[in-house]
């Protein structure tokens, strides 16, 4: 974590360090743009949700610009508006227990959320990732001898809706999802393990599409 201006207060420490989060995934090319949204739970009763605001650049928003959003998705505290999406990350704290959602648009993910999205209205598509080191790196997982499908939701505008569909997988997925067209969202315990998820997702997401490039030019 970077050092930061502020300190003594837990939502002040917390502001520096996904700050300095999405400085660091803005630099790896997962959310360019005003692309991507992030947040942590600051706390849980009632919930309130730390996060960038929408429409900016993800890279350079400091700790004093977050806000604060409740359980509604409605702003609390600071300057701008909350993303849609911000009921997505609602619904993945409060099913999954979550301590912090974060979302990308990497290429790799925005290509196979396409390449791998639901053939059928209501039913999602699937991501297969199977004997790999670094499915280790998922909380859960302690052997590459394993076998995760990623839920791979179609895109929806409506995020009540959206929220709505995601909520039966959340469970199950393997602390990640993707959404079609879109990207990849992803959450953990705390900011250090969803970022530590979102890493593992990243690696293995470029190398799925590696792989599949590897076989089209070998056949």
């Amino acid at each position: 974590m970077s050092a930061c201006p502020m300190s003594g207060e837990h939502q002040l420490e917390l502001a520096c360090e996904l700050s300095a989060t999405m400085a660091a995934i803005h630099r790896r090319g997962w959310c360019d743009g005003t692309g991507g949204n992030f947040s942590c739970v600051l706390q849980h009763a009632p919930l309130r949700l730390l996060m960038a605001p929408s429409g900016v650049d993800k890279g350079a928003v400091r700790p004093e610009e977050l806000i604060v959003v409740d359980g509604q998705g409605g702003l609390v505290r600071g300057k701008g508006r909350a993303s849609a999406e911000t009921l997505l990350h609602l619904a993945i704290v409060t099913e999954t227990g979550a301590g912090a959602v974060l979302h990308t648009h990497s290429q790799a993910g925005t290509l196979l959320s396409q390449h791998h999205s639901p053939a059928a209205a209501g039913a999602p598509g699937s991501l297969r990732l199977e004997d790999l080191e670094m499915l280790k790196g998922l909380e859960g997982i302690t052997s590459h001898a394993t076998v995760v499908d990623v839920p791979v939701l179609a895109n929806d505008q409506d995020l009540q809706r959206l929220s709505a569909a995601a909520r039966p997988y959340l469970a199950n997925a393997p602390h990640g999802l993707l959404i079609a067209g879109h990207g990849l969202y992803v959450w953990g315990t705390d900011l250090a393990m969803a970022r530590r998820h979102l890493e593992i997702h990243e690696f293995l997401l470029e190398q799925h599409w590696r792989r599949l490039l590897l076989t089209a030019l070998t056949r």
